[in-house]
């Protein structure tokens, strides 16, 4: 790990997102509530904000971070679903990873729970939208 010891703590923020494509009617399960396994986006939120909080435990180097704000979000597209997540802390290392995460975990539990009806959904476009706060500054993902 890399020692972050003397950084002085500031407010990070990072927001990531990606998206996991689908058929239609897989979708309009979702949009109306009645998959098999429950609220779909409810229990994918869920999930996310855990995996925020558990990041430390799962990628080997990541350092354990008291995140102050982990806020999901779910947009239904014509044939996916996006999620975005954001993460915030006050700290001396950033919250990337955490949102990375969060927005993979998100994604991964809306597989699990449609996974009976749609095999072949695809996770796609997990990525930093943004960044703030540190030494390194701004970073804003630019627009394609």
């Amino acid at each position: 790990m890399v020692d972050v010891g003397e950084k002085p703590a500031t407010h990070r923020v990072a927001v990531a997102s990606g998206r996991i494509r689908m058929s239609a009617s897989t979708l309009r399960l979702v949009s109306s509530g009645r998959a098999k396994k429950g609220d779909v986006l409810g229990v994918a939120r869920l999930a996310a904000i855990q995996a925020a909080k558990r990041t430390a435990g799962l990628i080997p180097l990541a350092h354990p971070i008291a995140l102050t704000r982990v806020a999901v979000d779910f947009e239904l597209e014509r044939a996916a679903v996006r999620i975005v997540a954001r993460v915030e802390c006050r700290g001396p290392t950033g919250v990337e990873m955490e949102a990375l995460t969060a927005a993979a975990v998100g994604l991964l539990t809306v597989y699990d729970m449609l996974k009976a009806v749609e095999r072949g959904m695809m996770l796609s476009e997990l990525r930093l939208e943004e960044k703030s706060g540190g030494r390194s500054g701004v970073y804003q993902r630019a627009a394609r």
